[in-house]
Formats: structure tokens, sequence, C-alpha cells
């Protein structure tokens, strides 16, 4: 299965940061098109086919991932348009606020239009640690399970209809609240007394011990936060002083401001 990245800037360059980690595809089944050469060099140390021609990128690929920026979407597609081979190749696009719609008119051959996915990974994929959206677009089951196989290489993903995706892809976001989160956990921690490099471990490795231990049992959260909640002690103090503050609503207005008009 060879694979064309059309665009390596953050997400793009990240999906080839996390191809190359894949032991089921070999490196030089990767070609990474770009306008940057340092990029393209970078990527070449790593085994990478790479080439300024994004229609170079795209012949004899199966896969094609268009990740540029929206603005930049139409001209990207219309540029690979005549040397797409829509029976044979899969087109991916990363892309926020882009319907299939938008890309079918853009794509379109007389009647014909190639097989679309919608996709929204987070940057966590250069790790092959990603949550990714998947929405179909006049896709095969063959080909559908193709690009599922693909993105759970890198992560997990989930299939969406298209009324969804906007929320996926403000939900795609959440990867950066979290991270705010680990901020603010460490600098309370530096409050109370620990080394930064001390107080960023402490935290990460309590927050990688709640996600695995959500995912092993299931549980709700509030479930397992009762676990841990003695009456009248510390965590509930601190839980309950966090909502005061507006801490659950923050994020819930947070995750609905991201959402694409």
């Amino acid at each position: 299965m060879k694979i064309a990245i059309i665009g390596a800037g953050a997400m793009g360059g990240a999906i080839a940061e996390g191809i190359l980690k894949c032991d089921v595809i070999r490196p030089d089944d990767l070609t990474v098109s770009d306008h940057n050469q340092p990029v393209l060099d970078h990527f070449s140390t790593l085994g990478a086919s790479v080439t300024l021609d994004n229609q170079l990128a795209v012949k004899g690929s199966d896969i094609v991932c268009v990740v540029v920026k929206p603005w930049c979407v139409e001209k990207t597609l219309l540029g690979i348009k005549d040397i797409m081979d829509y029976q044979r190749q899969m087109l991916v696009v990363v892309a926020a606020g882009i319907s299939s719609d938008d890309i079918k008119g853009w794509m379109a051959k007389g009647d014909s239009t190639p097989v679309i996915f919608l996709a929204m990974p987070n940057i966590a994929i250069a790790y092959k640690a990603s949550m990714t959206y998947i929405t179909p677009v006049d896709a095969s089951e063959e080909q559908v399970k193709t690009i599922v196989s693909l993105f759970d290489e890198l992560g997990e993903s989930i299939l969406l209809d298209e009324d969804h995706y906007p929320a996926a892809t403000t939900l795609s976001c959440s990867i950066a609240y979290a991270m705010r989160y680990v901020r603010a956990s460490v600098e309370g921690a530096v409050e109370l007394g620990f080394k930064a490099k001390v107080a960023q471990k402490i935290v990460l490795q309590t927050i990688t011990g709640a996600v695995e231990l959500l995912k092993a049992t299931g549980q709700h959260p509030e479930a397992a936060i009762d676990q841990v909640t003695t009456p009248g002690g510390l965590t509930i103090r601190g839980l309950n002083e966090m909502e005061h503050a507006g801490f659950t609503s923050a994020v819930i207005r947070g995750l609905k401001a991201g959402k694409p008009k």
C-alpha cells in the first residue's frame, strides 16, 4: 500500500512521522510532498520518498492524503485532479470546515468523483497515539476497512457520519485542552514546592494512570472519582474548589466554542 501526503506542516508532518513508525508500512511506500525543502530533507533521512511536485507524489499512490490549511484545499485538489485515478485511488482530506460536497464539486470529472474520506486526527498521531475521526463518502466496505486499519495503526479511530464531523473537529482540539490542564497542574505543583521537571513527571504519570484505569475498567469517570473521594477529605475539597471556579462548565464551553460554524 503506497501513501502520498501532500502538505507536511504540523499535522501532515505528524501523520508522516507516525506512518514511518509503523511496522506494516515500509518507509519507501510513503511519499511526502511539500514546498519546504528542509522538511523534505528531514523525511528523506527517515527513508520516505520526497518531492516538491504534488502530481508526482500522487502517481503510483493508493491513498492520497491532502493535509493543508482549509483555504488551500481547493487549489491543492485542483492541482492533482487531472492526475488522480478515481477507479484506483482513495482521497483523504484533513482540513476543518471542508465538506464532501465541496470536494466533489472541485474534483468532479463529468459524473465521476473520487472515493473521499474526511479525517481529523490530532498531533499525537506522530507517536501512534491519535484519536482520529473518519467520515467515508461513497466508499466500499473494503475501502473503509483499509482506511480505518491505517489510522488504527496510528492510535485509535472512530467512524462518523458527516453531520457529526464538525463536532469531531472541535473534539480533536481536546488534546490542547488536556495539555493546558497539564500546564496548570504542573504550575500548581511548583507552587506546592516541587521542581518543574519533577512536577511534570508526577502530573503526566497521574494522567496516564487515570486513562489506563478508565480504559481497563470501562468505568464512568465519576464512578472512579467516587473511589478516591473520602467524605470530608482532601480530594473532594479540591474538586469542589475547581467546580466553584467553573471547571466543568469551562471545559464544555471551550469545546462548544471550538465547533466550526
